[in-house]
């Protein structure tokens, strides 16, 4: 192996680090250690003078590592990487140091001990670098082809979005029939049009395009593989497909909470859901010349405290097509808070106003009462403006319930190891770095499958997971990941524990010379150490984090 030469990059960070740490100083002390040939500070090494500074420094100094002490890999490893493999450097002989999040940060009122700690992790840092080798990603065949699974119109759209590139859908969907919610849905804010027309057009694309492949009353039944090569089974109708994908894109929606045994629901004849409403006035049915709204109901309580976003304008929306057809008619809408984002949204909001729709805002601490024998006839409500109770007249009440988690979600979060959040929806990678993206490569999330999402920014998100579904399928390969498991098969006992706990079921027990022992498929591994940690044997070492690169910071933190 060649004599390291390193070169260290620290970042002011503006005055993340700038502020805290006394860059200056830690420069100068990096230059004396062992190995490092160069080293510069940089305002911000994430820009583009920095970057060039970086490719320059490998160059001009003949630098075989690179060190760059500044934020977090999470955000920038890929970018800095991406510089020394322009410069001609294997990306992985890229070290990162994090001096912000775990120094600066954590030490704004110790200036003189954040500096001192600074140097200790780039002095660690340097001793890893030493030891980096290069290492080759695997490449990979990717099958042209894509699954979506649920057929909404957020579903359909994604389909027919990767169909118009050329690449061959699967689209399966549970149901009868496609459409999912928006076939209960009357018309659509803002525009009021009617859902009917546009599931009917949709319908009609997807059915009509040869390269969607449509699988209605079909659930998945199970999902092997990895990115570029997924085996697909289906059971629906009485009978089994099975094809390979090489994505997946997840659109299987959400449901409207059925709010049984409050404010009379099931109980009396005239209570219903927004839902139920929707259907009731797309059959013609009156409604009554008094209509109360009650809005966040089984939303923003103790057993389900998160907001659906959606439903305030469900209400507004419902309430303003009443006022349209019977201007006579006397809407209330009683509300905890209006959730209307946006420069359209307040805007109906307001126009709902100027029709006549009223908002009387209530609290938690003193719900809506129902006042009646076997029907609503009065809602009695603490006003919170006019810090008094009133009684409003009821021919029908309406029960503003949020959208909730499909039951099939953890079925289907196990079947594609992907992960779902504390209320059941399913979990995005990182909401602003890796959007429509799971931890799980090749697998793509949009619409109400992620979170309560309108119509709009639905099928937004149908666009953006296409998009991201029909890069590898363009590209007809991929790379894995170099950072992986591997295992050292004489010193492997065979016991499984790195089986039963590997995250990603990357690891598996194979037959070896009479014996077994670990494989890791590193198409699916993530390098999270998991197994390495538990391996009772040793027989399991990270590449970029072997034992002996550890040992070496270890030793260098206590030098």
């Amino acid at each position: 192996m060649e004599e390291p030469r390193i070169g260290v990059f620290v970042c002011h960070c503006g005055i993340n680090i700038g502020a805290y740490v006394n860059v200056p100083e830690v420069v100068e002390y990096v230059k004396q250690l062992p190995n490092v040939v160069h080293a510069e500070r940089n305002l911000f090494t994430c820009s583009e003078e920095g970057i060039s500074a970086i490719k320059k420094g490998i160059k001009e100094y003949n630098l075989n590592r690179v060190i760059v002490a500044s934020c977090t890999p999470r955000t920038h490893e890929p970018l800095f990487r991406a510089a020394c493999e322009e410069a001609g450097l294997n990306k992985y002989l890229f070290e990162f140091v994090n001096i912000r999040d775990q120094c600066s940060w954590v030490h704004m009122r110790e200036l003189e001990k954040a500096t001192e700690k600074a140097k200790d992790l780039i002095r660690m840092g340097v001793a890893k670098s030493r030891l980096l080798e290069p290492l080759e990603e695997i490449e990979m065949k990717v099958a042209p082809s894509a699954l979506v699974i649920g057929g909404g119109i957020v579903g359909m759209e994604a389909a027919l979005n990767l169909a118009r590139q050329d690449f061959d859908v699967h689209l399966v969907e549970k149901e009868p029939e496609f459409g999912g919610t928006l076939c209960s849905i009357h018309k659509l804010f803002q525009a009021n049009q009617e859902a009917a027309k546009l599931i009917k057009l949709l319908v009609e694309q997807v059915k009509n395009h040869p390269k969607i492949h449509t699988y209605l009353s079909s659930k998945v039944k199970q999902v092997t593989g990895f990115i570029g090569n997924f085996d697909v089974s289906l059971d629906g109708k009485g009978e089994e497909n099975q094809f390979n994908v090489g994505t997946i894109i997840l659109a299987t929606g959400a449901e409207a909470l059925k709010p049984t045994g409050q404010y009379g629901y099931g109980k009396m004849t005239n209570v219903l859901t927004q839902l139920e409403l929707e259907e009731h006035t797309k059959k013609g049915k009156p409604v009554g010349q008094n209509v109360v709204m009650i809005n966040c109901v089984g939303a923003r309580v103790p057993e389900r405290t998160y907001c659906s976003r959606i439903c305030c304008m469900t209400a507004i929306k419902n309430a303003s097509l009443i006022k349209e057809s019977n201007p006579k008619a006397r809407v209330w809408i009683l509300h905890r808070d209006l959730m209307t984002y946006g420069v359209d949204f307040e805007s109906y909001y307001r126009r709902a106003m100027e029709l006549g729709v009223r908002f009387i805002r209530y609290s938690l601490e003193k719900p809506p009462e129902v006042i009646g024998d076997g029907k609503v006839e009065r809602i009695k409500v603490y006003h919170e403006l006019w810090r008094k109770e009133i009684e409003l007249p009821c021919d029908m009440l309406v029960l503003t319930t949020p959208l909730i988690p499909a039951e099939d979600n953890q079925n289907i979060s196990k079947m594609l190891k992907v992960s779902l959040d504390e209320f059941g929806f399913f979990l995005e990678a990182h909401l602003k770095l890796r959007p429509v993206e799971f931890a799980m490569d090749g697998i793509y999330i949009c619409g109400s499958a992620r979170w309560p999402t309108d119509v709009t920014e639905g099928i937004s998100q149908a666009y953006a997971a296409a998009s991201k579904a029909a890069g590898p399928l363009r590209m007809g390969y991929v790379k894995a990941e170099a950072i992986n498991a591997f295992v050292n098969e004489e010193e492997c006992s065979g016991c499984g524990i790195c089986e039963v706990l590997c995250p990603f079921k990357a690891i598996e027990l194979q037959p070896r010379d009479g014996k077994r022992v670990s494989h890791v498929n590193e198409a699916v591994c993530k390098g999270c150490g998991t197994c390495g940690a538990a391996c009772p044997s040793g027989a399991i070492s990270m590449h970029h984090f072997t034992d002996e690169q550890i040992l070496a910071q270890v030793e260098a933190l206590f030098s």
